[in-house]
């Protein structure tokens, strides 16, 4: 039998049951025992059977293709992304196709449904921020396409939507920089318009508040998640009469701006600001000094949503509405230090 390539039919002879019964082990479906799912999977492994993946998606009448519908300019994330995605394609036989999209386009709509539809895609995951847009998330569904979304709160159903708590997050790190003696601390936010920018920004200054530590207007700057905006947001803190002895960043690009401002005006850190950043990203453990910041499970994240859409898929809803909401973590490294 190793000299031709192995059919289904080679598969189904020596296990004793229809092809139909060897199509649902295959495409992980609930109507087989799991019993016989062992003793077939067994004899797949051992002939080394491998699907064609056209004959597949014909008997299943489904793509066995998910789509990612992004504008997002950190392609650190985006990496991280898609190879938690595709950790999960893998093991159910997906393959992943990539979008990205200009969300200030008033076409975004029409373009994202159209990329389903002409793809012939199973499902989409969104991701931040076009997954925070209502409308796009109605026209898919609209259009019969499965999605799940990435957002920082619950826009959607469970089925639909993965959270990462962004706002205990930012509060987490704030009542960190307080516990180190910090009571002036500046802090970067995101762009305007965005539900993280104002979660991760309310999270921060409700826990300052709760530790007596409100923060001063002055202390504020708007950024635009940019190493650029960082370093410009640094300059502008630090003008101040009574500058912040920490700068919490929103995220880690930002706050690697900071580092090189403050360096540029002749500050140490940790020992003159200490700093902090959110998402840890790469960049956050190989930078000198390596950077305090939050660990956003973004993988995680990647996986569950794209189990979930495969559950929707296949019609275990379930599991598709299991668990929805990740909790990022406070890494604690060198760009921080107590004051007292």
């Amino acid at each position: 039998m190793n000299s031709k390539k192995i059919t289904i039919n080679d598969v189904a002879r020596l296990s004793g049951v229809s092809k139909r019964t060897i199509s649902r082990v295959i495409n992980n479906s609930t109507k087989v025992g799991e019993a016989t799912r062992e003793r077939i999977q067994k004899i797949i492994d051992e002939l080394k059977y491998s699907p064609n993946p056209q004959a597949r998606g014909l008997a299943a009448r489904r793509s066995y293709l998910l789509g990612l519908i992004y504008d997002n300019p950190d392609a650190l994330y985006i990496n991280d992304v898609q190879r938690g995605v595709l950790s999960v394609c893998r093991e159910f036989g997906y393959e992943l196709v990539v979008h990205p999209c200009d969300m200030k386009e008033d076409s975004l709509i029409n373009e994202a449904v159209g990329f389903a539809n002409r793809s012939k895609l199973d499902g989409v995951i969104i991701l931040p921020p076009i997954s925070e847009n209502n409308d796009l998330a109605g026209a898919l569904g609209k259009a019969g396409v499965n999605y799940v979304r990435l957002a920082s709160i619950a826009l959607d159903s469970a089925d639909h939507v993965v959270i990462s708590n962004e706002r205990s997050a930012a509060a987490a790190m704030a009542e960190y920089l307080v516990g180190l003696g910090h009571t002036r601390i500046g802090y970067i936010a995101g762009p305007k318009g965005m539900k993280s920018t104002r979660e991760r920004l309310e999270g921060f200054c409700e826990a300052l508040e709760k530790h007596g530590c409100k923060p001063a207007k002055e202390m504020l700057a708007r950024g635009a998640y940019t190493f650029e905006s960082g370093i410009e947001c640094t300059r502008t803190l630090m003008a101040n009469p009574v500058p912040p002895t920490a700068i919490f960043a929103s995220n880690d690009e930002m706050a690697v701006g900071v580092i090189n401002a403050a360096q540029d005006m002749g500050l140490n850190v940790p020992g003159d600001l200490s700093v902090a950043g959110f998402d840890d990203s790469i960049l956050a453990s190989r930078i000198m000094p390596s950077l305090t910041t939050i660990r956003r499970p973004v993988r995680e994240m990647a996986r569950l949503a794209t189990s979930k859409l495969i559950a929707t898929i296949d019609g275990r809803q379930d599991d598709a509405h299991t668990g929805n909401m990740l909790v990022p973590a406070l890494v604690t490294r060198n760009s921080t230090r107590s004051i007292f």
